[in-house]
């Protein structure tokens, strides 16, 4: 069956070539016709991204959209969830997700089958769709009440009253998923200086 991957990674290179040789891997292993892969860094919270928008433009009806994870494909809220599952479902693809099992039988299922597992289906994928997004919510909220822990112990991060309106909107534009040097363009600064922001974050989390 012909398969269009699609792989949401971080910035670093490895993620991408773990994630693309797990899923080429396991195309492999169930006969599947890759006909094109989409990797792209950008935040699953977003509906509008240009890869996935590209993926559901070239895709054809009785097609395999693969991804590792549903967390890969989606953090949507759940109205942006739906809209995505209607056009996926308009498109004529068959959602497979690596780590959801009961997805794989849809790559072999007669039709009456194919029609109850996609009801246990989708339920699944709600649900874990759900948890994905409350995942990133939680961890947005962690990173915000640990620089109010901050504020609160005296830190100052930046320096300069200039320095602080940068860092808050750095902070602020990662916590939208815009890429390291979309933030650096649009606050105004150096590349260098999103990456130690999102190392104090990190940072603040942990602890």
């Amino acid at each position: 069956m012909r398969t269009r991957l699609y792989l949401r990674a971080s910035t670093k290179e490895q993620d991408a070539q773990r994630a693309e040789q797990l899923l080429t891997q396991f195309c492999e292993n169930n006969s599947l016709d890759i006909v094109a892969k989409y990797v792209e860094n950008f935040s699953g919270t977003k509906l509008n991204r240009p890869k996935l928008n590209q993926l559901l433009d070239e895709s054809k009806d009785g097609e395999i959209l693969l991804v590792e994870s549903v967390d890969r494909l989606s953090r949507l809220p759940l109205k942006d969830w739906d809209k995505l599952k209607q056009i996926i479902s308009e498109k004529g693809l068959r959602l497979v997700v690596v780590d959801l099992p009961t997805t794989h039988t849809l790559l072999s299922s007669d039709d009456i089958t194919s029609s109850i597992l996609s009801i246990i289906n989708n339920m699944l994928l709600d649900l874990m769709a759900t948890m994905a997004r409350l995942d990133n919510d939680k961890r947005i909220e962690r990173i915000k009440q640990g620089q109010q822990r901050a504020i609160e112990a005296g830190k100052t991060i930046g320096g300069s009253t200039k320095n602080q309106e940068i860092r808050a909107k750095i902070v602020s534009y990662l916590d939208k998923g815009l890429k390291v040097d979309e933030i650096a363009k649009i606050a105004g600064c150096g590349v260098a200086t999103v990456y130690r922001v999102k190392k104090e974050l990190k940072h603040i989390v942990v602890q």
